[in-house]
């Protein structure tokens, strides 16, 4: 018969050495998703957002492209406060890739019509 007098760790709230370091390691690799979308894919959102202004906006080129470099350092800072205030580092990453899908293609729009003409 088997002794029912010991409880076990998992019924009692009580995670066992190998899910405690496994929950910690989940939690670091998703802090770490998170900084590597603020530092790389805010830059990338930011280089895109800048380039396209840059090539888009109804002035001078050259004062399209310092505003676009200007506001290039704004949507980094929005890009990195989103990336920590989204509920997961998935959705941190997804808030990253629509507007940079959005930008890429109107890049992409822009070269193909200057290569028609």
């Amino acid at each position: 018969m088997a002794d029912t007098s010991r409880p076990e760790p998992h019924r009692h709230g009580r995670k066992g050495p190998i899910l405690r370091r496994s929950s910690r390691l989940r939690r670091r690799l998703a802090v770490a998703s998170r900084v590597l979308a603020a530092i790389g894919g805010g830059y990338a959102l930011s280089a895109l957002a800048a380039t396209v202004m840059a090539i888009h906006l109804p002035t001078s080129r050259v004062e399209a492209a310092v505003a676009g470099m200007l506001a290039s350092f704004v949507i980094y800072t929005g890009a990195v406060v989103w990336v920590f205030a989204a509920r997961s580092a998935w959705r941190a990453w997804l808030g990253l890739l629509a507007p940079g899908v959005l930008l890429g293609g109107l890049l992409l729009l822009h070269l193909h019509a200057g290569s028609a003409t």
